[in-house]
């Protein structure tokens, strides 16, 4: 007989709670029934709590009341349909937060991110996520995915070496690829010169791999100095933004010139103003213009940071359809290139996943990962919107403690 199961529900903003949800079947209600033959069942042993979860939180969004949260999964595969030929019940599996179907030109060339055939709005989607597809969220104790062969990755090795990494392998649903979309994006390599605006853990990810890409020095922004000291802790510089509104010079200070080789934005559309007066008010072009002003002529700028169309809390009334004041006339000047949209997952995933288990890396280290019982997701919640230093893995089932 079926376990129970229980996931995170967002009932409003500023609210979550958990409830008892259905037991997951191999089709998608909210597509009229569409069977997923396709797809697995997992047994979900880590599923984190997002930066992008918090903006739907805080009322961000238009997401609906009563949605399922939750986009990062690693679970391990008790059922499968009957059209999966090669992903086998007690596969211990990492899931891309991208939803793709391998089979659309943009799967073929690598852009799950905008997989053209999983959301009847748009291209692209996810897990649990507003304006996504209608996908469950995995903030559960049971989560289904379609297209299991393509999409799931699989660990390798024994399962008592998996479950010691878990609170890492954890991080290569979402945050760990996509503060390396940003960094590889924006060129950065041996010897680069880096800035990383956001300390949270997409910052604190992305940071952690310009390092393995070999950049020389890498300053990381923020105003919350228990994050600042966090990146610190492996190696990045930092400025704190609510005290130093003047980067460039912030940036002189550390490597002799005003600008960097590359920067990434891990902060997105509720960024702040720089600096002790504008600290306190939304500017949400002010990462973007800050990059581009700190970016040497010919750089890169990596975008990992949300920006959305529809944004109800916006400032104004262009942010609130995503139309921000970019100096767009600096950016050309200087010949900027700019990569944005969601990370695809699943061009990175795999060799950070080797990273993980040949202890190149400690990205749960890094990101201050804490494992918490899925009933203490709305705790969780409530302390990461207060700026805990801290990345969240619900654990549904005990694993990640017991891994711990």
């Amino acid at each position: 007989m079926a376990d129970t199961n229980r996931g995170v529900v967002y009932q409003g903003p500023g609210k979550v709670t958990v409830e008892d949800l259905d037991y997951p079947k191999l089709e998608l209600a909210e597509q009229n029934g569409r069977k997923l033959e396709h797809g697995a069942i997992l047994k979900v042993l880590a599923t984190n709590i997002c930066g992008s979860d918090q903006h739907m939180v805080r009322g961000r969004t238009t997401a609906p009341a009563g949605l399922t949260l939750g986009h990062e999964i690693t679970g391990e595969v008790i059922e499968t349909g009957r059209d999966v030929e090669f992903v086998k019940e007690g596969d211990l599996v990492s899931v891309p937060f991208n939803i793709a179907c391998g089979r659309c030109r943009n799967c073929k060339e690598r852009h799950t991110g905008v997989c053209e055939n999983v959301n009847p709005a748009r291209a692209g989607a996810a897990y649990g996520y507003v304006d996504m597809g209608g996908w469950h969220g995995g903030q559960a104790r049971y989560a289904v995915v379609p297209y299991a062969d393509f999409n799931l990755l699989r660990f390798p090795g024994d399962r008592d070496t998996v479950m010691a990494k878990l609170p890492d392998l954890a991080m290569l649903s979402d945050i760990f690829p996509t503060g390396y979309h940003g960094a590889y994006t924006a060129g950065v390599t041996t010897g680069s010169t880096v800035y990383v605006a956001g300390a949270g853990p997409v910052g604190l990810a992305s940071a952690t791999a310009c390092l393995l890409l070999g950049a020389a020095a890498v300053i990381v922004g923020d105003m919350n100095p228990r994050r600042l000291e966090q990146a610190r802790g492996f190696g990045c510089e930092t400025i704190d933004l609510s005290r130093h509104g003047d980067v460039p010079e912030q940036i002189e200070q550390v490597l002799g010139v005003p600008e960097v080789d590359a920067a990434v934005d891990c902060v997105g559309f509720e960024a702040r103003g720089h600096g002790p007066e504008g600290s306190a008010g939304e500017q949400p072009a002010t990462v973007l213009n800050t990059l581009m002003d700190i970016t040497r002529a010919a750089g890169g700028l990596g975008i990992p940071g949300l920006y959305v169309t529809g944004d109800p809390g916006a400032p104004d009334e262009n942010a609130k359809v995503g139309q921000l004041g970019l100096r767009i006339g600096l950016g050309w000047a200087k010949s900027h290139y700019f990569v944005t949209g969601q990370c695809p997952v699943m061009k990175y995933n795999r060799q950070l996943m080797m990273a993980i288990l040949h202890d190149r890396v400690q990205i749960a280290r890094n990101v201050n990962a804490a494992a918490i019982p899925l009933d203490q997701a709305p705790e969780g919640y409530a302390e990461f919107d207060r700026g805990a230093a801290r990345k969240y893995i619900l654990d549904p089932h005990g694993a990640v403690r017991a891994a711990a």
